[in-house]
């Protein structure tokens, strides 16, 4: 009888997602998303084309690929994004051929962008994607997160409230939606959500194989 720790694991082939995290500002999607990537080896950031300048500590390539606003409208108009958008007057954009690599290698690719972006993503990879919105406990909890990050004037925060309203208002559009009350609690169910996602047949690309060689249908 053989022993289940000593036979070698099954792998099969899989394809990629792309997991969308999306909240209004304080809900608390960017430690979730700083825990996944440093717990999950399997999912990496994705990497925005943008057109404004450089800032200090950052890395071309790592933090955001640096093109001028030209080159940014040329890859616009030929189709090479998979959504962008301009904010403050700089362009963003997700380009199409690394996350497509990605998701051919079977691993996944975490996004950090809005309704909007997510909408985008929708329309030109639907079948890869697999949105998750984050909302706070409360609206008065949402607003102390904003004032205890110290980071933006009163005047700001509540610029943030004010637009966060409109941005809870799309969390029907998501496959997925997570209470984040606490930290942990929210990581565990979105690394839920990745397992039971990276399981579904249509994207586990070597179930076919693996089966036929069991002998099954043929």
């Amino acid at each position: 009888m053989s022993n289940d720790k000593d036979s070698p694991a099954v792998t099969i082939s899989r394809r990629g997602l792309m997991l969308v995290l999306s909240s209004p500002s304080g809900a608390g999607k960017s430690t979730i998303s700083r825990a996944l990537l440093n717990r999950d080896p399997d999912i990496s950031m994705s990497v925005s084309v943008t057109t404004r300048p450089m800032r200090p500590g950052e890395t071309k390539g790592e933090d955001y690929i640096f093109v001028d606003q030209e080159k940014f409208k040329q890859m616009a108009v030929a189709g090479e994004f998979l959504e962008h958008a301009t904010v403050f007057e700089n362009s963003y954009g997700t380009p199409k051929g690394p996350v497509e690599e990605i998701l051919k290698q079977g691993r996944d690719v975490l996004f950090d962008v809005d309704w909007q972006g997510t909408q985008q993503l929708a329309e030109n990879a639907r079948k890869d994607l697999v949105s998750v919105f984050i909302l706070a406990p409360s609206v008065n909890e949402l607003e102390k997160r904003l004032h205890n990050r110290a980071q933006d004037s009163e005047e700001v925060v509540q610029k943030r409230m004010a637009r966060a309203a409109s941005e809870m208002s799309h969390w029907a559009e998501y496959d997925y939606v997570i209470v984040n009350e606490y930290v942990e609690a929210s990581v565990a169910r979105v690394e839920a959500i990745l397992v039971a996602e990276r399981l579904k047949r249509d994207r586990q690309a070597g179930l076919g194989d693996f089966v036929r060689g069991m002998g099954v249908g043929q």
